[in-house]
């Protein structure tokens, strides 16, 4: 599990992975405003950086899903970067799954972008929408196809 390191949701999922044993990384961002890394993150594995860039070049070049929540101008910056980057094939392709299809829908009219060609209709494709966590893994496990979600417990309803 790799977050921003910070607090809210990063947190959760850095925490998730903690509650199993399991390692993650959190990728900071060094700001005068912002917080610590969140307590959850494997010491060893929290980095902080200084450019936005790098930090972002950092999360996708290994990315297996990107997962976005709703958020502020620092997600949109990360959500339409990581489109353009697949759209173009500067990335491989992943999993792009919003999370809150009507808060997205009210900020962003995918549909229009589309409509007024600045967007290729088909790029629309490069996003789902889901409300729970096991839509989610369902979504990454058949991209990749080798994980059943009924036998992993986050997917079977279990926490």
């Amino acid at each position: 599990m790799t977050t921003g390191g910070g607090p809210g949701v990063m947190e959760a999922g850095n925490r998730g992975a903690d509650d199993i044993g399991a390692p993650s990384i959190g990728l900071n961002i060094v700001l005068p405003h912002e917080q610590a890394p969140n307590p959850y993150v494997t010491p060893e594995l929290s980095f902080n950086f200084h450019y936005f860039a790098i930090r972002k070049m950092h999360f996708l070049l290994r990315a297996k899903a990107v997962v976005v929540f709703p958020g502020g101008f620092g997600t949109f910056d990360e959500l339409f970067e990581t489109i353009t980057l697949m759209q173009t094939g500067r990335m491989a392709l992943v999993p792009l799954i919003l999370f809150g299809e009507k808060f997205w829908r009210s900020v962003i009219n995918f549909e229009a972008l589309a409509d007024f060609g600045t967007i290729a209709p088909n790029d629309l494709d490069l996003i789902q929408f889901v409300e729970t966590a096991d839509e989610a893994w369902e979504i990454i496990a058949k991209f990749y196809e080798t994980v059943d979600p009924a036998k992993v417990p986050m997917a079977s309803g279990s926490r």
